[in-house]
């Protein structure tokens, strides 16, 4: 598979599976209604869009950074520029789903003062993408034999 291909399919993949256990963990913390299994169900989607929004992170690092590999070695600028990205995706993520009605919090949820989003998804966007990208990196360089 060349080496674009395999990076985006790679990254997706890390992305799917840091996410899932992250949006199981945080359900609690919305209203909703069911058993943890239905609730595992449930987060197959959200894990699959957040594996898209780490996607679009990437994408917006190449084109801003000018370098494919940027989240190899992402350096300040490239942790500056996931923190910035993360949080703003998030934001205006639960933001658009607050309006609209797809998810509404429960009293268990903090939210961030002034801007009335929940602390979780803002968090979800910013721990986890540092960690798929090292965890991409580290794994495609092993496969290269590096």
């Amino acid at each position: 598979m060349p080496k674009l291909p395999r990076r985006l399919t790679s990254l997706f993949v890390v992305a799917v599976l840091f996410n899932f256990p992250w949006e199981v963990a945080q359900m609690p913390l919305y209203v909703t209604e069911g058993s943890l299994l239905e609730f595992a169900q449930h987060c197959i989607v959200p894990s699959l869009g957040d594996g898209l929004i780490v996607l679009l992170m990437f994408g917006i690092g190449w084109l801003l950074l000018r370098r494919p590999d940027w989240s190899d070695r992402p350096r300040i600028a490239g942790y500056t520029l996931m923190l910035l990205t993360g949080f703003a995706l998030a934001v205006l993520i639960e933001w658009a789903a607050l309006s609209v009605g797809r998810w509404s919090y429960s009293a268990r949820m903090p939210q961030v003062p002034g801007l009335g989003v929940g602390v979780s998804p803002i968090l979800q966007m910013l721990v986890l993408p540092p960690l798929i990208f090292r965890v991409t990196a580290w794994y495609l360089n092993r496969r290269r034999g590096v």
